[in-house]
């Protein structure tokens, strides 16, 4: 089975863990991927609650994970004191530079993990005791710095620390699990694949919406963080499934109005993807059904294994 020396390190049979997205990464994806060999997160994302926390930790089984939003976290008060009790294997918090929280979770005797997006945050974040890096390039969905791709940000990070770093953005199938692993990667952080499993907390027209979707159909923007009025810093736009929403709204975001933003509302809550965000990274193109998330895994880390044996020989 493939496995790096860290991931037999940190006792996973394979090297992948969920990117833990907000709304997509609950108890039951988590469960699902630590049951196929890698690491499962919980994923707390923009609107998160202690009792939402609570919720999605009902479904978790063996070890997990759990990834915060680093604004989000300070602003739920008790939110990392609950992620810290629940005992998990790693805990991710990510989009801020104050690390204060990575001694709480030492203290605790949990490992901690943060996205990077360069050298310098990469050497700041282990500077300040983070035991694992995730060189996050802006292929990836969802919320992230959108300057440098994956493999650039995986080299400069490789580059300056000697801490294990994992590859997330665009990785969704077996050749590009092989890559980041060839490049000197740990493992993988693999989100948007996974987010079209029947496992996810994905809603079905979003799923769908994943599956039809190409690798060029996705776009980076501002315009649903403004419009839901969610206090995303502006270095960390999302990309997403580009909508007629993002075809009228980014880049003339401060003309949002009222009705633009009661439509978004409905349109969420009626799952109507035409106007509706749908996070999703460039590798949305390489799904092609809702297979489960042990198919998913087994055929990326069987293909990968299989190209990184035949470039050995």
């Amino acid at each position: 089975m493939l496995a790096t020396p860290w991931s037999r390190s940190f006792g996973l049979p394979v090297p992948i863990l969920n990117a833990p997205m907000g709304g997509v990464a609950g108890g039951r994806l988590a469960a699902a991927v630590t049951a196929a060999g890698g690491l499962g997160m919980v994923g707390m994302g923009s609107v998160a609650t202690r009792e939402l926390l609570r919720a999605q930790l009902r479904h978790v089984r063996g070890k997990f994970g759990i990834g915060l939003v680093d604004w989000v976290m300070r602003n739920e008060e008790g939110l990392l004191e609950d992620a810290l009790a629940a005992g998990p294997g790693l805990l991710s918090v990510s989009f801020g530079t104050d690390f204060s929280w990575v001694d709480k979770a030492h203290e605790a005797g949990i490992a901690t993990a943060t996205q990077v997006y360069d050298g310098l945050g990469a050497r700041q974040a282990a500077d300040a005791g983070v035991d694992i890096l995730v060189a996050r390039g802006s292929e990836g969905g969802g919320h992230g710095d959108a300057a440098l791709g994956t493999l650039p940000v995986l080299d400069a990070v490789l580059d300056v620390v000697s801490v294990p770093v994992l590859a997330g953005g665009g990785v969704a199938s077996a050749r590009t699990l092989a890559a980041v692993l060839a490049a000197g990667a740990s493992g993988a952080w693999v989100g948007t694949r996974l987010a079209a499993c029947p496992e996810a907390l994905t809603g079905e027209g979003s799923r769908q919406a994943l599956i039809a979707a190409q690798s060029t159909d996705t776009a980076v923007t501002r315009a649903f963080d403004v419009a839901e009025g969610l206090p995303w810093p502006a270095r960390f736009p999302s990309r997403v499934l580009a909508n007629d929403f993002v075809t009228r709204w980014s880049g003339n975001e401060e003309a949002l109005d009222p009705s633009a933003c009661d439509e978004l509302a409905a349109s969420i809550a009626a799952d109507d993807r035409s106007i509706a965000p749908v996070d999703a990274g460039q590798g949305v193109g390489m799904i092609r059904d809702d297979a489960s998330v042990g198919e998913v895994i087994e055929q990326m880390c069987a293909g990968a294994e299989k190209l990184l044996s035949g470039w050995g020989s």
